[in-house]
């Protein structure tokens, strides 16, 4: 990857929708997730495979993914919480259209607990046979590490929790852990901190952010992410997402923002900021309320002084 490449993981339909109370159509669904395949997205986590009690917006799963039309340059993944989402990610035979499989835990029991209803060790102990399966039937697998700056039960976490499970989440399989600042309270100096522990004992390039701009300060922690080595973000269309499990936590990084943000400092995505922004347009029109994006908003206003 060039120096000045940067991929962008886009989460939005699964890490944003599973939050909307409005239901969202498979077809209105498969739509949105086409749009952002087109806007040339590195990857797009399409859906996830957790039970439809648990996630009654992301029961339609296989149907999605069915349905989507993939491109090459595009990694489309799928989160599975346990063995019997992936059980189910292999019945349904995905295999021309899904690339990857995602699990997750986090840098602190309390969350784990809330969540999933596990410890970390549980979790971990739990994953690490769905990560085997899942390369043995040709998958790769992208781990998740929640609450990395902050928890909402435990307070402040200190960067050693969550090197550590990234460290057995990449020891089990992982080609790549994404760290999240789940509840949005880490600040540029805490990601410097964070990154500078994590290199000393993880290559860079297997270590991608994952920023929720509760605070205000996703952005500049992409930005201090740059300058500390990470090149890989996740970040949602149009600001979509929350988490169920973190009081008070607002959407992710809005994907366009941080494409713009990129592109007018001399980064190169890849990615279509006109075509991105079509598929924001795509999926607020589903929605109950305005998406929070910034650029999102911004055009949406020059339209209608146009």
């Amino acid at each position: 990857m060039s120096d000045r490449k940067v991929r962008i993981v886009e989460v939005g339909p699964r890490d944003g929708l599973q939050n909307e109370r409005v239901f969202i159509s498979t077809t209105r669904k498969t739509i949105f997730v086409d749009a952002l395949i087109d806007a040339g997205l590195s990857a797009v986590e399409a859906t996830s495979f957790v039970h439809p009690k648990r996630v009654p917006q992301l029961a339609d799963a296989e149907d999605v993914l069915r349905n989507i039309t993939p491109r090459d340059g595009t990694r489309i993944s799928a989160l599975v919480p346990n063995m019997r989402g992936l059980d189910r990610v292999l019945a349904a035979d995905l295999s021309h259209v899904l690339d990857e499989v995602a699990v997750f835990t986090a840098a602190t029991s309390g969350f784990t607990e809330q969540n999933i209803n596990m410890n970390i060790t549980q979790s971990l102990d739990a994953f690490a046979p769905v990560a085997a399966m899942a390369v043995e039937a040709g998958l790769t697998v992208r781990g998740y590490v929640s609450t990395a700056f902050g928890c909402p039960y435990e307070g402040p976490v200190p960067p050693e929790q969550g090197i550590i499970v990234a460290e057995r989440l990449l020891a089990m399989g992982c080609r790549e852990v994404s760290v999240g600042d789940t509840i949005g309270v880490a600040t540029p100096g805490d990601v410097h901190r964070w990154v500078g522990q994590a290199a000393k004992r993880i290559p860079l390039e297997k270590i991608a952010l994952h920023f929720h701009d509760t605070r205000g300060t996703a952005l500049a922690n992409v930005f201090a992410g740059l300058e500390a080595g990470i090149r890989t973000f996740d970040a949602s269309c149009g600001g979509l997402g929350g988490c169920p499990y973190a009081p008070g936590a607002s959407g992710n990084l809005a994907t366009e923002d941080l494409v713009y943000a990129l592109h007018g400092s001399g980064w190169d995505t890849g990615v279509d900021l006109r075509q991105l922004l079509a598929a924001s347009r795509i999926i607020a029109t589903e929605l109950d309320h305005m998406l929070p994006g910034r650029y999102f908003q911004a055009e949406r206003v020059g339209r209608s002084l146009r």
